[in-house]
């Protein structure tokens, strides 16, 4: 039951994340010549993990969840610090602050999901 509701919010996280840069491409990404393409990548992984953390009842999808939510906090603090491919943020917008709780979900859940083996949903 815990490890379903682990896979349910990991999913939940990827796919907020997923909406979250699918609404900023729209928004401004979509102008930007690296920022935009990685913000498309970005959704279609979003959605394709998740599908994958919920079906596939394997370790490889959950690390793929959290390599997915650290990869994509990285490169946000890189874009609040030193800037990244051009792009700098300022913490300022509710997309932002959605982005760092989504993907903080992909990473504070995906762990104990990735080191919890007790059962059959392996």
């Amino acid at each position: 039951m815990i490890r379903w509701l682990l896979r349910a919010v990991v999913a939940a996280g990827l796919l907020g994340s997923a909406w979250v840069h699918y609404v900023v491409w729209r928004d401004w990404a979509a102008e930007t010549d690296v920022v935009g393409l990685l913000f498309l990548v970005n959704v279609v992984a979003g959605v394709v993990i998740a599908v994958a953390v919920l079906l596939w009842h394997h370790w490889l999808p959950v690390l793929a969840a959290i390599g997915f939510g650290l990869a994509t906090l990285a490169a946000y603090v890189l874009s609040l610090t030193t800037g990244f491919f051009g792009v700098t943020e300022q913490f300022t917008t509710q997309a932002e602050t959605w982005g760092l709780i989504t993907e903080a979900a992909c990473v504070v859940f995906g762990v104990p999901l990735l080191f919890n083996r007790e059962g059959t949903d392996r």
